[in-house]
């Protein structure tokens, strides 16, 4: 195994592994008082997420890939506050970032590597993202740590001579899993890139590998994936991979991610799945110009779409982005696929309150309990913008319909167990529930949403009367 050099190893690892800063020091075990971060795994029947204590989790990410990379402290403290409100639990961000990560310095002035060796870590550096980590705990969020963009594993483009090969990528790898070996994170590997050769899989497998010999398989581990593709392509073997992710990308209106999600679900029975990476709010459409004077650009429905076909085809949860953010654009930088709006500019745009209505929605219901059921659809849009997609719960207790386009449907009532079942429609722009009906004929029934058309999505909520379930409502005003 490469050795780190003895100054970055005395500095940042330390003799125990467990407290290796004292910015990190809340983590470790016995440190101020606190006790480790509660740890997440996947669920016994392997179809979602749950805390040590056999609590449900929903993954509900933001992408902020360049965080650690161009946000001072008060920057990611804003950001991170604005996400926490909104009902986000996980903030997916990269260590060696893909925008100049590894030769331009973050807003302190540090590099993350000495001479871009995975094997000497910059301590100063690391010191920043363990503020941002020790952050991001504190107002309850994880988050999704990519130790490395794809650009630096992968030879692609320009990149002839990538900075990682078996070795140091198990040594970078097991220094980041003894540093936050404590902290409440999921380790995403790959970066945007695919495995494509045995000589790629054996780097990604020793990183993998050293994360959990660092952390002692204290996290969970998944892939993130070029786009459009699917983990299940190149790692259905992978030991070390707990969930798989899929990247629906940005390609075009109307992508039906819930495809991806079906294929994981047929593929890698037992294993949890969510896209990593959907279209992103005011990114420029398949990332070209329409004409000369505008971009098509997607918006909160194109979010909003694509979540909640993802959901009811059987995600374990679900990511956000948007073009500024994932960049963290400013008006002093280049601007990257057509940005030009501010990152704290782009907070608070429509698609990532609309977050907050999806986590009411399925936290308002057991949501773990869902399992796709599209033959209970017996007419209605079945491709295309429109496509309706269903989901009932194992126990028959509830059913949740989506109309992307608010057009007409019919479905099988009978799918839902109840003497008296009721009917409301969720709203899912603001979070609005609407009782439609309460009747005892659980039999073939035709749905019309209250309004039509591009931007005007619908869900339809079937509950047993009696089952006691509240109302949905934006997580935020709970």
């Amino acid at each position: 195994m490469v050795m780190f050099s003895n100054q970055v190893r005395e500095r940042s690892i330390g003799l125990s592994g467990l407290c290796v800063n004292a910015v990190l020091a809340a983590f470790c075990v016995g440190s101020l008082g606190a006790s480790p971060a509660e740890s997440l795994r996947v669920s016994e029947n392997g179809r979602y997420l749950e805390t040590a204590r056999g609590e449900p989790f929903l993954y509900l990410g933001d992408t902020a890939w360049e965080l650690f990379h161009r946000l001072k402290r008060e920057e990611a403290d804003m950001y991170l506050q604005n996400r926490a409100q909104k009902g986000f639990t996980v903030i997916q961000a990269v260590i060696l970032g893909q925008l100049g990560g590894l030769d331009e310095p973050n807003p302190y002035g540090q590099l993350p590597l000495i001479d871009r060796d995975p094997t000497r870590p910059n301590e100063a550096y690391f010191e920043h993202v363990d503020w941002i980590v020790k952050r991001a705990a504190e107002l309850g969020l994880y988050v999704g740590m990519l130790p490395t963009w794809g650009s630096y594993w992968k030879q692609v483009g320009d990149n002839t001579e990538p900075i990682f090969n078996e070795e140091n990528a198990r040594a970078y790898g097991e220094f980041l899993g003894r540093r936050y070996r404590d902290a409440p994170l999921i380790w995403i590997l790959g970066g945007d890139e695919n495995i494509e050769s045995p000589g790629e899989r054996r780097v990604i497998d020793a990183m993998a590998e050293g994360l959990r010999e660092g952390d002692g398989g204290a996290h969970l581990i998944t892939y993130h994936p070029r786009g459009p593709g699917r983990s299940t392509d190149f790692l259905l073997d992978a030991p070390w991979l707990d969930f798989h992710m899929i990247q629906s990308s940005h390609g075009a209106h109307d992508h039906d991610n819930g495809l991806f999600v079906e294929a994981h679900r047929r593929s890698a029975p037992g294993k949890p799945t969510l896209d990593g990476e959907p279209r992103y709010e005011t990114l420029a459409v398949g990332f070209y110009w329409v004409d000369a004077d505008r971009l098509d650009r997607f918006d909160d429905y194109d979010v909003r779409q694509a979540a909640y076909w993802a959901m009811l085809a059987g995600a374990c949860g679900h990511t956000y982005g948007h073009g500024s953010l994932w960049q963290m654009w400013a008006p002093e930088r280049p601007p990257v696929l057509f940005v030009k709006i501010p990152w704290y500019e782009a907070l608070d745009h429509p698609g990532a309150w609309q977050m907050s209505a999806l986590r009411g929605l399925f936290e308002a219901r057991p949501f773990w309990k869902l399992v796709p059921r599209q033959e209970m659809i017996l007419d209605g849009p079945n491709r295309g913008g429109g496509k309706i997609r269903a989901a009932v719960a194992e126990d028959g207790s509830f059913a949740v319909v989506y109309s992307p386009r608010g057009e007409p449907f019919t479905i099988d009532k009978g799918v839902v167990q109840g003497r008296v079942l009721c009917e409301r429609w969720y709203d899912p722009r603001y979070g609005v529930t609407y009782l439609a009906h309460c009747g005892n004929t659980p039999s073939i029934q035709t749905y019309t949403p209250p309004t039509s058309g591009r931007g005007q999505d619908w869900i339809l909520i079937l509950d047993a009367a009696d089952n006691g379930l509240p109302e949905p409502r934006p997580w935020r005003s709970r």
